[in-house]
């Protein structure tokens, strides 16, 4: 017994599974080249899913268990919380509606569209789901299922979109801010629908009450911020961050809607775009792989692999159909020009990290099973792996696109 080497420490166990999660991907992102048709952002999802229980765990379950063990996991999710919460907080802070109130016809016409077809698609899918076992969470709802999947299928990742426009050239052209613009909106809806999905009417005194002081903490946020120095601006902000999502959980929402609250109604410019940039690259370096680790080990395969791929299938379908419709449709009425509805489309049904933070709050409040999070998750990374592939090529083909302000 003596000759045994000792059983390793949480804490060794805890840097073993750092090293996986920064080394896999990034090997196969390297060496594979797959930046064109996926992403280092995608490949990290997809190696969070490898390394779950559904694939590594039937594999070698020694090796899975022997380093993911519960104190190994909980770690991560603490890591992967505060990770998903700066990245949503960020997307609130995308937001601009003064340039969206500025051109508020062609805005509201296209962000309508492009999330209303793809919606009712999404709906249209949920109902095909929800009339088989296995789909549907304990805890929903009918309506619930079918409101939370519609929207899973109209949202539009604003991160990851400002990431492939960045790499694709277009971010700070006219199109880009265009796209920046209707996604800001589709945000908005998306979330304010989650917050309605989300409502636990034996809590709801609770969440009129953290509404009530949202609104009122929100306006001596503003007034703090207007007036405090650039440095001490960011620790106020990361105050900020976590007493409000602290108060929204808190209130049966969910930590992540109070994130983003946080963020959409504080002003980019107060802390400096160029330095919010600098900042979403390194949550992206640093800290969002824990995320899609942590994302992985929550994939289920219960229903099998072929009914898992046919329900993303089906749900890949009304999601991006829906979005290449509804923009179709928009670009119909404001007549324009060959090509820039493909494109705009493509770019707009972009999911990757939102819809995967969408599907993790629909899991944790048990309106979906773990069968249709994986549904989710796959076609959250086929959707995002199409999009530079196919909007490359047609920047080519219509480079006038790029310059044009609709």
């Amino acid at each position: 017994m003596s000759g045994m080497a000792p059983a390793l420490t949480t804490v060794e166990l805890f840097l073993i599974a750092m090293a996986v999660i920064f080394t896999v991907p990034f090997l196969i992102w390297r060496f594979g080249r797959t930046d064109y048709w996926a992403p280092l952002v995608v490949v990290q999802i997809v190696t969070g899913v490898v390394l779950g229980p559904g694939l590594l765990g039937q594999w070698w379950p020694e090796v899975y268990r022997g380093i993911f063990t519960p104190a190994v996991i909980q770690a991560l999710n603490g890591l992967a919380w505060w990770a998903v919460m700066l990245f949503v907080f960020l997307a609130g802070l995308e937001l601009d509606l003064r340039k969206a109130w500025d051109q508020r016809r062609s805005t509201s016409i296209s962000a309508g569209l492009a999330l209303g077809v793809p919606l009712a698609c999404g709906c249209a899918a949920a109902l095909v789901l929800q009339s088989q076992d296995g789909w549907v969470g304990p805890r929903a709802q009918p309506w619930q299922f079918v409101a939370g999947m519609g929207m899973a299928c109209a949202v539009t990742a604003l991160p990851i979109l400002v990431l492939l426009m960045e790499k694709l050239g277009i971010l700070r052209q006219p199109l880009g801010q265009r796209i920046l613009r209707y996604a800001s909106l589709d945000d908005i809806a998306i979330w304010g629908v989650l917050a309605v999905i989300l409502m636990d009417w034996s809590r709801v005194g609770r969440q009129v009450l953290f509404l009530a002081l949202f609104v009122l903490a929100s306006w001596a946020m503003r007034r703090l911020m207007a007036r405090c120095s650039e440095s001490d601006r960011w620790y106020a902000v990361l105050i900020w961050l976590a007493v409000v999502s602290f108060g929204a959980d808190w209130a049966g929402l969910h930590f992540m809607v109070g994130a983003f609250l946080a963020g959409a109604v504080l002003d980019a410019a107060w802390l400096g775009v160029a330095r919010l940039d600098t900042l979403r690259h390194h949550v992206l370096l640093v800290l969002m792989p824990v995320f899609f680790l942590s994302t992985g080990l929550r994939t289920n395969w219960e229903l099998g692999g072929t009914v898992v791929f046919l329900g993303a299938g089906l749900l890949l379908a009304a999601s991006v159909g829906g979005k290449l419709a509804g923009v179709w449709a928009a670009g119909r009425l404001l007549n324009w020009a060959p090509g820039e509805a493909r494109i705009v489309g493509w770019l707009l049904q972009t999911k990757a990290l939102i819809e995967i933070i969408f599907a993790n709050i629909l899991l944790d409040k048990q309106i979906i099973t773990s069968a249709t999070f994986t549904a989710l998750l796959l076609m959250a990374v086929a959707s995002t792996m199409l999009t530079v592939p196919i909007v490359t090529p047609l920047l080519k083909r219509y480079p006038a696109v790029a310059q044009r302000d609709g």
